[in-house]
């Protein structure tokens, strides 16, 4: 799916559904990042989320990647150098203009900034929610660190920071009553931790009639020559409009500018700068959250016979975002809940779809103090820990009865 296509595809549908859409974007907001939401998401109670992938817009920068998610007809980027985009002949950089972009297709429309939605109380969220069809929520974070020289080293953990706080704008506005949610990026970007080498940059000068815009990883002009060092689109190849070429280095190479970081870089049209996520997020009226279930397998109802027991435990489905793990403390225990052979704290976390690789062998030891229960019957305890406290609850427990020969285990 083509950035471009976004408004038609994700939000004019709701609309016409006579439903609201809250449209969250982050700039920056690379694919696989937008996979570790996803998966943080799904974790949430009630909450569900699909993720699909699109192409940014060519040069995958800013100020086209935000007009591209805009309703639009045409995009053009401006011919004075500056780099800016108009859709349908309004200027698309700042929120203010964009709100006014969105209002010439839907009047109860508004763009904020994500700081803002975080800072406003429980009566403003909702009347965000209540008074507008259409909301376009903006956050910026991983591209406003990256993009300086200073602070480009640590993108990594602004990426982490992105995904805290977008968790959180998605939770104020669902318990603002948005039930359409979804989550976009304008662009992603590269990254290389380690120094540059002069072979990461290109070698070769962009030149032609007219450069009126270089960035690390784009230019913009008229008559731009060609060179094998960088692959040309005409406007209209890449669906824009007006008379500005545009050149991008081929490969991850940068083309150097004074006091500009180059490890962070974006513009270009690598898979890591292109591709984009599209996360579509509801919420469902029932809680859809829950730990995998644990079974004995053979059941109880049986002999010990000896100074051992041997059972399998059977984690029934794989762990998933919905189904999480389950930790169990086992052990065989008196009906007076005396301890009579080792307890054991169990992980059941096995994410495989195959049945035999979730079955866990477990052998207890029964202790001395076992033989004072001779002919009498004990249990097979799982006690589960209660969140947030030292205190264990039970889980399930199967009677077994001690019938053993002391003579014949201890006959030298």
């Amino acid at each position: 799916m083509s950035q471009a296509d976004f408004y038609e595809r994700f939000v004019q549908p709701a609309l016409s559904r006579k439903g609201k859409v809250c449209v969250l974007i982050s700039d920056a907001f690379r694919y696989e990042v937008g996979e570790e939401l996803q998966s943080l998401i799904r974790r949430e109670d009630r909450f569900d989320a699909e993720l699909v992938p699109a192409l940014s817009c060519l040069p995958s920068y800013t100020q086209l990647g935000m007009a591209s998610l805009l309703p639009h007809k045409t995009l053009q980027i401006v011919e004075d150098g500056s780099g800016q985009v108009e859709a349908d002949g309004i200027s698309a950089t700042g929120t203010a203009n964009r709100a006014r972009i969105l209002a010439q297709t839907v009047a109860a429309s508004t763009a904020v900034l994500a700081k803002d939605v975080l800072a406003m109380g429980k009566e403003d969220s909702r009347a965000l929610v209540r008074d507008h069809d259409v909301v376009y929520v903006y956050h910026n974070l991983i591209d406003n660190i990256g993009d300086k020289l200073s602070t480009e080293e640590r993108v990594f953990n602004a990426a982490e920071d992105t995904l805290d706080e977008l968790l959180r704008v998605i939770k104020k506005l669902a318990n603002a009553n948005a039930s359409n949610i979804v989550v976009t990026a304008d662009h992603g970007f590269i990254y290389q931790h380690h120094p540059l080498q002069d072979s990461d940059f290109l070698s070769t000068e962009p030149s032609g009639d007219e450069i009126l815009y270089v960035d690390r990883r784009f230019v913009l002009g008229r008559g731009l020559r060609e060179h094998s060092s960088f692959k040309t689109f005409q406007p209209q190849q890449l669906s824009l409009a007006g008379s500005l070429q545009v050149q991008i280095p081929k490969s991850i190479n940068r083309l150097r500018l004074k006091g500009s970081g180059s490890r962070f870089v974006h513009g270009g049209a690598t898979l890591q700068e292109v591709v984009i996520p599209v996360i579509s997020i509801n919420k469902k009226r029932q809680s859809d959250v829950g730990k995998v279930e644990v079974e004995l397998i053979g059941g109880g109802g049986k002999t010990i016979t000896t100074g051992q027991l041997a059972v399998v435990l059977y984690q029934t489905e794989p762990v998933t975002d919905k189904r999480q793990p389950r930790r169990l403390r086992v052990g065989l225990y008196a009906l007076s809940g005396e301890a009579i052979s080792d307890v054991q704290e169990l992980s059941f976390d096995m994410p495989s779809c195959n049945p035999r690789e979730r079955e866990v062998a477990v052998r207890f030891i029964l202790s001395r103090k076992s033989d004072d229960y001779n002919n009498q019957q004990v249990e097979l305890r799982m006690d589960e820990p209660v969140d947030g406290t030292s205190h264990y609850t039970r889980y399930v427990s199967v009677r077994y009865t001690i019938r053993r020969s002391f003579t014949s285990e201890f006959d030298f």
